[in-house]
């Protein structure tokens, strides 16, 4: 499985009626990226095909600049970090691939399609340090996969990692930093509303407004309209 056989198996789906979802999906700073016309349904389905692809190719696909193919790369990765039966040392190289190559993954949905399968999962059972790390990077991209990353512990009802990186992100300049924020504590709220509240309790009122919507979306209609009354104009 070659990255040039996915690109070319991909190439069957294009469609010239497709939108160019570069234009109103890619927010990366790079002027190259355009898209290839194939609809991101197809991309999966295509993806899912090629998840025996061996990690250079994959990274071939990463170097391209269709939208779609970095795309189907991130997603190939997704679906091989999903596999329960994955060696060790496979899990590692994915891992280390996604963080080599963030030059590439320079968009918020490459980031959520494959952090918290590749990142996550990966550290379930291991320091963590390398999220507070990205969290304190300069790249929009890298502090962004450090609060989706955390996904995969919200989901084992770890949510500590999830709290204390949403405090370092939490007065970010950037708009996509300030959504994943509110989204990811969310999540968190599902599993236990009464650490989101406490948080909110705490930052409600200084928090981004953009940020406090988000997180209060799956609350009650009282407690929504008490911190949003609470939180600052934007």
């Amino acid at each position: 499985m070659t990255a040039r056989e996915f690109i070319e198996t991909l190439g069957t789906y294009v469609s010239e009626s497709e939108p160019d979802k570069a234009a109103r999906f890619f927010k990366g700073n790079d002027s190259k990226t355009k898209s290839f016309g194939v609809k991101f349904g197809d991309v999966f389905k295509v993806a899912k095909t090629f998840i025996q692809m061996p990690l250079s190719e994959i990274e071939k696909l990463l170097e391209s600049d269709l939208y779609e193919v970095r795309m189907g790369a991130v997603s190939i990765m997704d679906f091989k970090a999903r596999q329960k039966k994955l060696p060790e040392e496979e899990r590692k190289e994915l891992f280390d691939l996604y963080l080599n190559r963030h030059d590439r993954l320079n968009n918020w949905d490459f980031v959520d399609r494959a952090s918290y399968n590749v990142i996550g999962r990966y550290l379930e059972n291991k320091p963590r340090d390398i999220l507070y790390t990205l969290a304190l990077s300069k790249n929009v991209w890298e502090r962004r996969t450090a609060i989706v990353s955390t996904y995969h512990f919200i989901k084992q009802g770890d949510l500590d990692d999830t709290f204390k990186i949403a405090e370092i992100l939490l007065h970010d300049k950037h708009d996509l930093i300030n959504k994943a924020v509110g989204s990811w504590i969310r999540e968190a709220g599902k599993k236990d509303v009464s650490r989101l509240k406490y948080f909110l309790d705490n930052h409600a009122t200084s928090m981004p407004r953009v940020t406090l919507r988000y997180a209060v979306e799956k609350l009650s209609k009282t407690d929504k309209e008490r911190y949003m009354s609470a939180g600052k104009e934007s």
